[in-house]
């Protein structure tokens, strides 16, 4: 743990401590961090038998003590303790971010850009993050956590590669979404049935269940969420600087796959800002397409890196030949009805490349 996160947490539990327990047996702000925390939960739960109220009358005071409750859970404290200690008041633009990776992270930044004092929760499979989250002003909980209140926004980012049970966790979510304001899961472009390298847009078909492992659970992810009242927006590649596909070629060096297979971009912060306009939209039952509607093919992607001058990697190039192709993605009917429009139009224009 890092030294600025350890004194947040030390001088919250040092405040806390001196209302419950003598001075000897206030927690070690310098104490290694399995000891501390061990202190720390020791002090929340006495705090939680003590002063019922304690949370919602002091803690909510300060940033940091706000997220009193949550650390609880993080660190062990039983899940009943969370909801006996957190009956503060939901705010009307308050979101839950599941999966506050580097999209939902974004999201957060651009949220509280647009609502100035919401409150923001992430949840996460583990509590290995919470500490960076702290410090962006979001507020922590692992999955399962039992939550105090349905939040007015939820947003679901958490990818499939991380549970058995995709629908059912977002089937969970949104349990926890109160359907006044609006509940986004973001998915893929994957369901949209075309590997031919032709034109696709929001009205395009899906990929029949049963044909692909992939789509069904995106399908079926999907289908929870529009049944249950929230809107979908299938995303293309996800990229920026240091992350996306033209940063994993690079890394390899080669690869075995076609050349010509059409590819479809967006920048993390343009899927961000999407995500936002159709929270704030409040919409129900929809889907959505985000994409800079400038498609390329693997080739040309790897030839504008290389034109770039940007990467110290060399890229030698691809060598397969039969693998499927892809999809040219347009969003006109999205863009139309929201009102958006991306910060980067086409990944050669965020690589400065005309």
């Amino acid at each position: 743990m890092s030294m600025v996160s350890q004194d947040c947490f030390s001088n919250n539990a040092a405040a806390v401590a001196s209302l419950v327990l003598p001075h000897s047996q206030s927690p070690n702000p310098r104490s290694n961090s399995t000891t501390f925390f061990h202190d720390f939960k020791a002090i929340c739960l006495s705090v939680s038998r003590k002063f019922p109220s304690f949370t919602t009358s002091r803690l909510n005071r300060n940033r940091h003590f706000s997220s009193f409750p949550i650390l609880m859970a993080s660190v062990g404290a039983p899940s009943e303790t969370l909801e006996a200690s957190s009956s503060g008041i939901v705010g009307a633009n308050d979101l839950m971010i599941v999966g506050p990776g580097v999209l939902g992270r974004l999201v957060a930044e651009k949220w509280r850009e647009e609502h100035p004092g919401c409150q923001i929760f992430g949840q996460t499979v583990t509590s290995d993050h919470h500490a960076e989250l702290i410090e962006m002003g979001i507020k922590p909980s692992v999955k399962g956590t039992q939550v105090p209140h349905k939040f007015p926004y939820v947003i679901f980012c958490a990818p499939p590669s991380q549970t058995s049970d995709y629908a059912g966790d977002i089937r969970e979510a949104a349990s926890n979404w109160s359907g006044e304001g609006s509940f986004l899961f973001t998915s893929s472009s994957a369901p949209y049935d075309c590997n031919d390298n032709g034109s696709c847009d929001e009205d395009s078909p899906a990929v029949p269940i049963g044909r692909s492992p992939r789509t069904d659970v995106l399908l079926k992810a999907e289908k929870v969420v529009l049944e249950a009242g929230g809107c979908v927006v299938r995303l293309a590649g996800l990229y920026k600087a240091d992350r996306g596909a033209h940063v994993y070629w690079l890394s390899k060096g080669t690869s075995d796959v076609h050349p010509d297979h059409i590819l479809n971009l967006i920048h993390y912060e343009d899927a961000a800002s999407l995500s936002v306009v159709i929270l704030k939209k409040k919409l129900r039952s929809r889907i959505f397409l985000g994409c800079d509607n400038h498609p390329l093919s693997r080739r040309e992607v790897m030839d504008l890196v290389e034109r770039s001058g940007k990467f110290s990697k060399k890229f030698q190039g691809f060598t397969g030949t039969s693998d499927p192709l892809g999809k040219k993605l347009n969003n006109s009917k999205t863009r139309a009805e929201l009102g958006w429009e991306p910060k980067y139009p086409s990944f050669a224009q965020f690589l400065g490349v005309s």
